[in-house]
C-alpha cells in the first residue's frame, strides 16, 4: 500500500528536519504517488497528482495574491502535501498568505524548521513507495495463480467465495441481481450480524451508488488524490466500487454483456488495490465457471437445437437425412413413438430465476434440466432451445412404452429438479408420431397446447402437462384464431363492446359474469364491486350489445367469443 503523509513525517530522514505541520492537518491520510522537488512558482502543470512537493521557496513570489494562487493549484493539482525548507527564503515561518491560502483550500502545508538533504527524502521515500508496488504486483500474482487453479478445476461457487474470504481475511458475499446471497463466508465474523436485513441492505447500496470509486490501488485519499498502481479503465465507471457507508468493495461478475450478481468484500477500513484485485478476480473465476458449466452440455443443445429446427421447418429435403442425424446423437427414430414436448415460460421477462439471469438463459436452463432428467429416465431425445420462451424436446419411446406414465415421471423430474425456476413454466405435449416425418405435426400441437396452456387464467393446480383434449373448447379456439369466419363471429358478438373505449372494464365485468356461470352475486364479488354497481353495469352491456343475459343461449354466444378474443390476442402477443 501506498505511503500517507503521516507516515512520511515518521520517516527518520524526514524527521531529522524537524517537520511542522502548519495547515491542512486533515490531509495527513492522503496517499503519496511520488515526490517531487520543485523550485518554480508555475508548476501546476507538471504535476498529475498524489505528489509530495519539496521546496525551498527560492523561487515564489513575495506578493500575498500570488502566494494564494500558488497554494491553490497546488491543491487543484491534487498533491498530497507541500514541505517547504526554512532558512533560505523564509526565516523563522512561512508566510501568513501562504499559509492562510493552504488552510483555505485544504492544502497540507509543511515547515521544515531544519536544513534535511532533499535528495535523502527523495530516496528514502521512492524506495518505500517502489517496495510497496512491487508488494501489490506480487500480491497481484499470487492472486492470479490461485483463482486460476480454481477456474482450472472448475471449482463450484462457494469454493471460490471461500477462498477470496481465506485471502481477504475479511468476509465475502456472492449476491444475484435480486439482492439474495447465493454464498457467504463470513470468517471470523457473526453470520446472523453480517446477512440480518441484506437486501434491504443490498438495495440501499445499489440506490444510492457508491460513495467512492475505488482505484486499483486503494480509495482516494483527502486530497482527492488517489494512488493507483495502474488507472482505472476508462469507459467501465462504477464496475468496481466501494462503499464507505456499508465498508462494502463490490463488483459484479457476469459475462458477455450479461451481469447475473456481484461479489461483495465487507471491509473495516477503505479497501488497497490487492483488494480491489481481489474482487474482480473472484469475480471473473466466477462468471466462467458458470459458463464452463453451462459449456459441458452446450455443444450437445446446439447440435439437438440445429436438428429439432430443421424438423419443425422442414430445413430437410428428405426426411431420411433428419433421422440419421437424429441416430448419430444417439436417438433412435425406427419403429419407435416419437412424441414432441414444449416446455414454455408463460412470463418469461418476468421473475429471475436463481442467479437473476435473462429470459433466454432461463430456457437454457429448462432445456439443460430435461436433457438431465431424460437421462436419468433413460429416454434417448432431442433437447435444444427453440426461442427465448420456449425449448423443445423430442422423446423416442419403444412401442410397449406407456407414453403416459413417461410423461408423467419425467415432468414430475423435471419440476422437482427447476424447484421455484418452475414458476411459470407450462409443457405442452403433441400427438405421438411413428416416424420422423410427422414429428413436425407434434411439435407445432405441441407448441400451439403450450400458448393456449400458458393464457389460461391462473387456476389452483396446474396439471404436470397438457395436451390438446385438455384444453377443450380454448384449444379449438386457438386452432381456429386466424380463421375469418370465427373473427367475424367475435365482432358479431362484441364489437359494439368494443368500440366504447370509454368503458374499457365492461369487458371484464362480461369476462367475469360469464366466468360464475350468470351468478351475479358471484360474480360481483370475484370483481370486488357492490352488487348494484355491478348490476348497473350488466345492464349498460345488455344495452351496448342488444341482448338478454339472462337468456343461456346469449351467455353461451359471448362466452365462446370472449375466449376466441383472448386466444386472438394471445396470438398477436407471440408474433408480436
Amino acid at each position: 500500500m501506498l505511503p500517507t503523509v503521516g507516515d512520511l513525517l515518521g520517516l527518520d530522514v524526514v524527521r531529522r528536519g524537524s517537520p511542522q505541520v502548519v495547515a491542512g492537518s486533515s490531509g495527513l491520510g492522503a496517499r503519496v504517488r511520488w515526490v517531487h522537488v520543485l523550485e518554480l512558482a508555475d508548476v501546476a502543470h507538471l504535476l498529475q497528482g498524489g505528489e509530495f512537493v519539496l521546496t525551498t521557496g527560492i523561487a515564489l513570489p513575495s506578493e500575498p495574491t500570488l502566494l494564494a494562487r500558488y497554494a491553490a493549484d497546488l491543491a487543484a493539482a491534487g498533491v498530497s502535501a507541500l514541505a517547504v525548507e526554512l532558512g533560505r527564503r523564509y526565516v523563522g515561518a512561512l508566510p501568513d498568505a501562504l499559509v492562510r491560502a493552504a488552510a483555505g483550500c485544504g492544502l497540507t502545508l509543511i515547515a521544515f524548521e531544519r536544513e534535511v538533504p532533499f535528495v535523502d527524502i527523495t530516496e528514502a521515500v521512492h524506495a518505500r513507495i517502489i517496495d510497496a508496488q512491487l508488494e501489490e504486483l506480487r500480491a497481484s500474482e499470487r492472486l492470479h495463480e490461485v483463482f486460476t487453479e480454481l477456474s482450472v478445476a472448475g471449482a463450484t461457487p462457494d469454493e471460490v467465495v471461500r477462498q477470496a474470504a481465506t485471502l481477504a481475511g475479511r468476509p465475502v458475499i456472492l449476491a444475484d441481481l435480486a439482492h439474495r446471497v447465493l454464498a457467504c463466508e463470513p470468517g471470523s465474523a457473526d453470520p446472523t450480524r453480517l446477512l440480518a436485513g441484506f437486501a434491504r441492505r443490498s438495495r440501499a447500496v445499489s440506490a444510492a451508488g457508491p460513495s467512492g470509486a475505488a482505484g486499483p490501488s486503494g480509495a482516494a485519499g483527502p486530497s482527492g488524490a488517489a494512488g493507483p498502481s495502474r488507472p482505472e479503465q476508462p469507459g467501465r465507471p462504477g464496475r468496481t466500487a466501494y462503499d464507505e457507508a456499508s465498508g462494502w468493495l463490490f463488483t459484479p461478475v457476469g459475462a458477455r454483456g450479461e451481469d447475473w450478481g456481484r461479489v461483495i468484500l465487507v471491509c473495516d477500513e477503505p479497501p488497497t488495490g490487492t483488494d480491489t484485485v481481489l474482487v474482480e478476480r473472484a469475480a471473473t473465476t466466477l462468471a466462467l465457471g458458470r459458463l464452463l458449466t453451462r459449456h459441458r452440455e452446450s455443444l450437445d443443445r446446439q447440435a439437438h437445437r440445429t436438428l429439432i429446427t430443421g424438423i419443425i421447418t422442414q430445413a430437410h429435403a428428405d426426411p431420411a437425412e433428419a433421422a440419421v442425424r437424429a441416430r448419430a446423437l444417439g436417438v433412435p427414430v425406427d419403429d419407435r413413438q416419437l412424441i414432441a414436448v414444449v416446455f414454455r415460460l408463460s412470463d418469461p421477462l418476468g421473475p429471475l430465476g436463481a442467479l437473476g439471469v435473462s429470459a433466454h438463459a432461463r430456457v437454457l436452463d429448462v432445456a439443460d434440466v430435461a436433457a438431465a432428467a431424460c437421462r436419468t429416465e433413460r429416454i434417448p431425445a432431442l433437447v435444444g432451445t427453440l426461442d427465448d420462451a420456449r425449448a423443445g424436446a423430442m422423446l423416442s419411446l419403444s412401442p410397449q412404452a406407456d407414453p403416459d406414465r413417461v410423461l408423467t415421471s419425467l415432468a414430475t423430474l423435471i419440476r422437482e429438479r427447476l424447484g421455484n425456476d418452475q414458476d411459470g413454466l407450462v409443457i405442452g405435449v403433441g400427438a405421438a408420431a411413428g416416424s420422423i416425418r410427422d414429428v413436425r405435426r407434434s411439435f407445432l400441437e405441441a407448441s400451439q397446447v403450450a400458448d393456449v396452456a400458458a393464457g389460461r387464467p391462473d387456476i389452483r393446480e396446474r396439471p404436470l402437462f397438457y395436451r390438446l383434449p385438455d384444453l377443450r373448447l380454448r384449444g379449438l379456439l386457438h386452432l381456429l384464431r386466424d380463421d375469418p369466419r370465427l373473427q367475424t363471429f367475435v365482432e358479431r358478438e362484441l364489437g359494439a363492446l368494443l368500440a366504447r373505449d370509454q368503458d374499457t372494464d365492461l369487458i371484464s365485468v362480461l369476462a367475469a359474469y360469464l366466468a360464475a356461470g350468470g351468478n351475479k352475486a358471484a360474480a360481483a364479488k370475484n370483481s370486488h364491486l357492490a352488487r348494484p354497481t355491478f348490476y348497473q353495469r350488466l345492464h349498460r352491456i345488455e344495452r351496448i350489445l342488444g341482448t338478454d343475459l339472462s337468456s343461456a343461449e346469449s351467455r353461451t354466444s359471448l362466452h365462446v367469443a370472449l375466449l376466441a378474443l383472448e386466444a386472438a390476442r394471445a396470438g398477436e402477443a407471440v408474433r408480436g
